[in-house]
């Protein structure tokens, strides 16, 4: 019989590939994915229960409308990460700054968390898979003290770990502290994540293309143009509309996901410390590749909490020929 491992047991084993860790690691995730099968439970509801689906009422930063279970989940993680002593701060989509937590055991926290805790939130009311993405870092200002803004606004190789929950068919929690990837489904008769996905790869090439082709007319002629390519060649359009959930598609099929600059977001939609960022560190440590068109994801100075740039994720062929395109274009 195949020996069952849990998530727990897997980090004590390979706690010595998280960079200075003593067990915080452990803690982390754990608190990560408690607050991810709360916020799971409620989604499960979303279909029985009208008050916790729909618009909050509010917007973000980015000026979009919040949905309900946004601000929940916004608050569970944050609850969550409060009580790590390890954790001195926390970074959120919703949130306009980030929040330094203030008792004298977070000051002394040696780690900060950047995170969207709810993506796809607007598919929830139509069954669609949504999902969490984490990185975590090491702290750079001094220990004792606040955090600051250096600590939000470390390049992306300096992550210490960095993951994704998606919850769909099974709930899944990947992660990577920079010695590959390795992904755990939810087993619900024992209540506990277990070793599922080991050494998770991307495909070096693939048949699947992941876009909003409604933002068409918005999109350059080298967009176009591989969209145009792509049908020519019978890729499948696969577009769930919820990144951690193309992403994962992609990670496991082969296939890029693109999100380019348009009219109307000359910059990219997609957040730089929340979204890219993580998702371009798991890429990669699975042999796949994180590009903004012009740049490795992995390469870019953050200047900015709420930073945009355009994505261009997956099997590390597709993007490099996309790459091609845009630098000719």
């Amino acid at each position: 019989m195949k020996k069952i491992i849990t998530l727990n047991e897997f980090i004590t084993a390979k706690q010595a590939d998280f960079p200075y860790a003593k067990g915080e690691l452990s803690r982390i995730l754990s608190a990560l994915r408690l607050a991810a099968k709360i916020v799971n439970r409620e989604v499960g509801k979303a279909g029985l229960l009208e008050d916790i689906i729909g618009a909050a009422g509010t917007v973000n930063i980015q000026d979009e409308e919040q949905q309900k279970l946004d601000v929940y989940a916004d608050e569970q993680f944050i609850a969550a990460m409060l009580a790590q002593e390890e954790i001195c701060g926390i970074g959120s989509e919703e949130n306009d700054d980030y929040i330094a937590f203030e008792s004298e055991a977070a000051k002394n926290g040696s780690y900060i968390v950047l995170m969207d805790p709810l993506d796809g939130s607007s598919n929830i009311d139509v069954n669609v898979s949504i999902g969490t993405i984490f990185s975590i870092y090491r702290r750079v200002s001094p220990v004792g003290q606040l955090a600051t803004m250096d600590d939000f606004l470390q390049q992306v190789k300096k992550q210490g770990a960095a993951g994704y929950v998606i919850s769909e068919s099974s709930t899944m929690l990947v992660y990577s502290t920079g010695k590959g990837v390795n992904g755990f489904t939810l087993d619900p008769s024992i209540g506990v994540c277990v070793l599922s996905h080991p050494n998770m790869k991307f495909p070096e090439d693939g048949k699947i293309y992941s876009i909003n082709e409604g933002n068409y007319n918005s999109f350059s002629p080298a967009i176009k143009k591989y969209i145009e390519k792509c049908k020519e060649e019978s890729y499948s359009a696969r577009y769930i509309g919820s990144l951690v959930a193309d992403f994962h598609r992609n990670m496991i099929k082969g296939g890029i996901y693109l999100y380019p600059a348009t009219a109307k977001n000359p910059n990219g939609k997609l957040r730089l410390l929340y979204e890219n960022n993580p998702l371009a560190f798991i890429a990669e440590q699975a042999g796949g590749k994180a590009s903004d068109g012009k740049q490795s994801i992995l390469d870019i100075e953050p200047t900015e909490l709420h930073q945009r740039t355009p994505l261009f994720i997956g099997s590390k062929k597709m993007v490099e020929e996309i790459e091609e395109l845009l630098n000719n274009q």
